[in-house]
């Protein structure tokens, strides 16, 4: 019997859906822009002219959610920065190591909308500046202590596989033992786990949230349970693991779906795995629910009770999201995580009524920032 002929394999799925890149002039024989061209070996390739930007795609390219203009961009502002948070509010002394801006996922409360005005994935391509800047900063006293992270105004993962920015900076930073890296994502990409030389100076992180509040607000995202079993795969390889329960959304059904995932943690995880956990409520810039409003989406959680804050963010209000706060760091406690968990960007008056406590200092140097310095480099 003859067997039935056989079609050609449909060629690999294209991440993101990606159809153009566009380069810099100065960007464009760089080793990402070698790495993009090989993992994105059929996507148009347009070098632009000095100064030109990339144009936005007609509407009918447009996907329907997320972006697919990828930008390698020969940056040239600071690519070490402190968090962009209020001295109004206790800060974790965190600092950002710039790489781009725009994610590709699809979150309905994202604050990076609220930021960026346009769709295009845009990426550092002229790393060597990056890591000659970085040198001078991290360099200068090797005393020092530096606890960094890349995903601030970007996910730290979600274009790995295509331009390997985290493995050459991975690379980079193995000559410095006073930097503690942490990668913050929602995908769960273990594509650069190969090339951590100090497991020790490496913190995998994840945002959480509720199971059901992830189904229905976060697109694009890795699944709960595919964030925490590569928890666990970097936890078993020797690195620190942390946890964002960031946003803290406002819904019916909130307390089962913020226990369910706290409980879900130590399914994958020890305590001792876990080097801190931050817990962020809901908070949005106007911009933010005027682009809802454009895009035709105005999700439930977006209907409770809101008092612009310090800041100039809208949050909720104070006494709806102290119990939640307080719940989740009671359930966090309860499992051996009390001195590792933390409030993002609030008040000394919420942090008492949470903990029954405050930390010392507002920043860095102050008690809440070397608290997280001191979890982050002497883990054992």
């Amino acid at each position: 019997m003859t067997a039935e002929p056989r079609g050609k394999p449909a060629p690999p799925a294209v991440p993101w859906d990606i159809r153009r890149v566009y380069l810099d002039a100065a960007a464009a024989s760089s080793p990402m822009a070698r790495r993009v061209a090989e993992t994105l070996p059929g996507v148009p390739r347009i070098v632009l002219e000095p100064g030109a930007s990339p144009p936005e795609l007609a509407p009918d390219e447009l996907p329907a959610k997320g972006k697919n203009v990828l930008y390698l961009k020969e940056y040239k502002g600071r690519f070490l920065r402190p968090c962009p948070g209020t001295r109004r509010y206790y800060c974790c002394g965190y600092q950002i190591v710039h790489i781009g801006e725009n994610c590709p996922m699809d979150c309905s409360y994202c604050i990076l909308k609220a930021y960026f005005r346009d769709n295009v994935l845009k990426v550092w391509a002229n790393q060597e500046d990056q890591f000659r800047a970085l040198h001078e900063a991290f360099g200068a006293d090797r005393s020092r202590r530096f606890r960094v992270g890349t995903g601030e105004f970007t996910d730290s993962l979600a274009l790995e596989s295509v331009t390997g920015h985290t493995r050459a900076l991975l690379d980079f930073l193995k000559d410095y033992d006073n930097v503690v890296l942490e990668l913050k994502s929602k995908k769960a990409d273990l594509s650069w786990l190969d090339a951590v030389s100090r497991p020790d100076r490496v913190l995998s992180a994840w945002s959480l949230n509720a199971p059901e509040f992830s189904r229905l607000e976060e697109g694009g995202v890795s699944s709960l349970t595919q964030r925490l079993q590569a928890a666990k795969t970097c936890a078993q390889a020797g690195l620190g693991v942390c946890l964002h329960f960031d946003p803290i959304a406002h819904f019916p059904g909130w307390k089962a779906g913020y226990g369910e995932a706290v409980d879900m943690i130590f399914d994958y995880l020890k305590p001792e795995d876990v080097v801190y956990v931050s817990l962020g409520s809901f908070r949005y810039l106007p911009e933010l629910g005027a682009r809802m409003r454009r895009e035709g989406r105005m999700p439930g959680y977006m209907a409770g009770e809101f008092v612009t804050g310090l800041d100039g963010k809208t949050r909720l209000l104070r006494s709806l999201r102290v119990p939640q706060l307080r719940f989740i760091a009671e359930r966090l406690s309860a499992r051996g995580l009390a001195r590792k968990t933390y409030l993002c960007m609030e008040s000394g008056e919420v942090w008492r009524d949470v903990f029954g406590r405050a930390p010392d200092g507002l920043g860095d140097p102050g008690g809440l920032a070397a608290h997280l310095r001191a979890l982050a480099f002497d883990r054992g």
